[in-house]
């Protein structure tokens, strides 16, 4: 029986020393290869959520072009499988049921490359992740990662849907799964400072139908709250879809990711009243610094959240509105990292996760 290791432990052995280089298109214990590309990153994956070097923008990282991504990378299926099965085996193959070792090829790969001998199954690369069962070819998984991580505002399924050939129903559920390996990377501990806001997600009441209008209220009437966290110190984001931003919910949410004794960040909504080492900024009176008092990293998280609210998905159900944040944060919290680590982080997230369609649409 294999020893089952965490998501952040696995990442940090893929990323420790990620490299691409030489002539060959295989991905091994530490090392990627691909044609006439050579990029070397050095720096501990720890480290690299912290540190950001001089230059505009993200400038620093290296980027994968599309060209790059589909001549060079993965020309073709063979390619995709060996990157996917270097990244979660990169000790050696596993059943994806029972995570035994005991596991042999199985000539022609049919019906799946691989049989467990001890719990008697067939499985392949896709089984125990969210691509289990898909008959999506690895290739068409390895473009929508890149798509998802290069695309700050989010994908569109018509994007995927005319871009992979797929139906759009296909590509809606595609996305859905991709952003189940996202969630894992917002999952955080913070000992800050923390910067803590709320936001609010929905159509404006006024232009809804008059059969839709609700008669009471003003401001975010009608709207989905969202509480959000971001840590200066690791610059990562922690956000989640509530029901009432009230004093037990916003309490309850600061003190789940935070360590003792963090020095919190807020605005002067009466729900942060009683958090300990809490200090505040008046909105409401147009204060918006106090010295190390401000929440405008968070807001700049929300203003991101909003581009691909308005500009690419238009609409976010309360049903799946949880999935979208997840997205966002964890999108936010793997952007220091180069392209390819990004879509290795992706690839990290999908293991030992599943979620079905019945599941999906219940």
């Amino acid at each position: 029986m294999k020893k089952k290791i965490t998501q952040q432990e696995l990442m940090e052995k893929i990323l420790g020393d990620y490299t691409i280089t030489g002539k060959k298109k295989k991905l091994t214990k530490r090392t990627v290869t691909a044609k006439k590309r050579t990029v070397t990153a050095k720096t501990p994956l720890k480290k690299r959520h912290v540190t950001h070097p001089s230059g505009p923008g993200k400038s620093y990282r290296k980027g994968v072009s599309l060209l790059e991504l589909l001549d060079d990378l993965f020309p073709d299926e063979q390619s995709a499988r060996e990157w996917f099965e270097g990244i979660r085996w990169a000790d050696g193959r596993y059943c994806g049921y029972c995570d035994s070792e005991n596991t042999k090829r199985v000539p022609n790969d049919k019906p799946m490359p691989y049989w467990c001998s001890d719990c008697k199954k067939y499985f392949s690369i896709k089984t125990g992740t969210p691509m289990h069962g898909s008959p999506i070819p690895l290739r068409k998984w390895v473009i929508a990662f890149y798509l998802m991580t290069t695309s700050l505002k989010g994908v569109s399924s018509m994007k995927i849907h005319r871009d992979l050939n797929l139906t759009q129903k296909t590509a809606w559920y595609m996305i859905h799964r991709i952003r189940e390996a996202l969630a894992v990377h917002t999952v955080m501990m913070a000992n800050g400072p923390v910067e803590v806001d709320e936001t609010y997600v929905g159509g404006k009441n006024r232009n809804k139908h008059a059969s839709k209008k609700l008669k009471s209220g003003r401001g975010p009437v009608g709207k989905t709250a969202v509480v959000g966290m971001k840590d200066r110190q690791t610059n990562r984001v922690r956000a989640a879809a509530i029901e009432h931003a009230d004093q037990v919910t916003l309490h309850a949410f600061v003190n789940e990711n935070i360590e003792p004794g963090t020095t919190i960040y807020t605005d002067d909504h009466r729900g942060y009243l009683g958090l300990e080492n809490h200090e505040s900024v008046k909105h409401s009176v147009g204060q918006y610094a106090e010295g190390k008092a401000h929440t405008n990293g968070i807001e700049s998280f929300w203003a991101t959240l909003k581009r691909g609210y308005y500009g690419t998905y238009h609409k976010m159900s309360v049903k799946h509105l949880h999935r979208y944040v997840a997205e966002f944060a964890g999108r936010h919290n793997i952007r220091s990292l180069d392209t390819i680590e990004q879509m290795v982080a992706l690839a990290v997230g999908m293991v030992g996760k599943r979620l079905r369609y019945k599941d999906l649409i219940r």
